[in-house]
């Protein structure tokens, strides 16, 4: 038992440590969305704009590096819809450009509000009944699962590889899963009958290891995390496929955090 409650503790911790990170979530200070028209933002040096396929900044005149590169003329992005954005460097503050849909540009400052003022993460006690052995059943094929986001309007579309099945007081669930952020893993977006009470009411997210060569997996519920937007507004986060609504309480993992019981 000792030993479990040191893994959680020291997994907290690095959690925590992940969050302050001075250009992490907590340091965003704004967020805007391109249009066709050459903009001036006044959180993001330079002029930003997109098209159809991309998203572009001309410096003019402001002092802009990419992957160590001085920008000297304008430089192009092409990305991914949901997925990873990528970063421009300005001074001590960085642009990271992501594609939702359109395109968007938010500004990551060490100077955040956010960021000074960051008290950690409120979290139950670690309790291992929230470790639950369930089976993983692949589907033939991915399949593309549209979830919609905390922002209005906005979508997501993900590649959904299967289902996770596990019994709580003796009842069979069932979550889509989706593929784990690092490559490997799942990741499952859920909510349950605490969301909106002790824990955030849009999300939270249960990474999981690989599962085995016979589909068990391990879910370690007391390691559910919030997504970015449950600490800023600055965030799309994914809203949980259909079927991700657990009928129960389950009393593990992160809480609501500060900066929202505070305000």
């Amino acid at each position: 038992m000792s030993t479990f409650i040191e893994q959680w503790q020291d997994w907290h911790a690095d959690r925590e440590r992940e969050l302050a990170d001075p250009h992490g979530w907590l340091a965003l200070v704004s967020l805007d969305w391109l249009s066709e028209i050459p903009t001036t933002y006044s959180a993001a040096p330079g002029v930003w704009w997109q098209d159809a396929e991309a998203a572009y900044v001309d410096p003019q005149g402001a002092e802009l590096s990419y992957e160590g590169e001085p920008i000297t003329g304008v430089q192009r992005f092409e990305l991914v819809n949901s997925g990873a954005g990528t970063r421009v460097s300005a001074g001590d503050v960085e642009v990271e450009v992501a594609r939702r849909s359109g395109y968007l540009i938010r500004v990551h400052s060490p100077k955040a509000p956010a960021l000074r003022d960051f008290r950690g993460v409120p979290a139950y006690e670690p309790d291992p009944g929230w470790v639950i052995t369930g089976t993983f059943e692949r589907f033939p094929e991915p399949r593309p699962t549209t979830v919609g986001a905390v922002t209005p309007g906005l979508h997501h579309v993900y590649q959904a590889p299967g289902l996770v099945r596990f019994e709580h007081d003796g009842v069979e669930h069932e979550l889509t899963a989706f593929n784990g952020k690092s490559g490997s893993g799942l990741n499952i977006l859920f909510t349950d009958a605490t969301s909106g009470v002790t824990t955030y009411p849009a999300n939270r997210s249960l990474l999981t290891a690989e599962p085995a060569a016979d589909g068990t997996v391990t879910l370690d519920f007391n390691r559910a995390i919030n997504l970015p937007c449950a600490f800023t507004d600055f965030a799309t986060c994914p809203l949980p496929p259909e079927g991700n609504d657990l009928p129960f309480e389950v009393t593990a993992g992160e809480r609501i955090p500060h900066e929202r019981t505070d305000s």
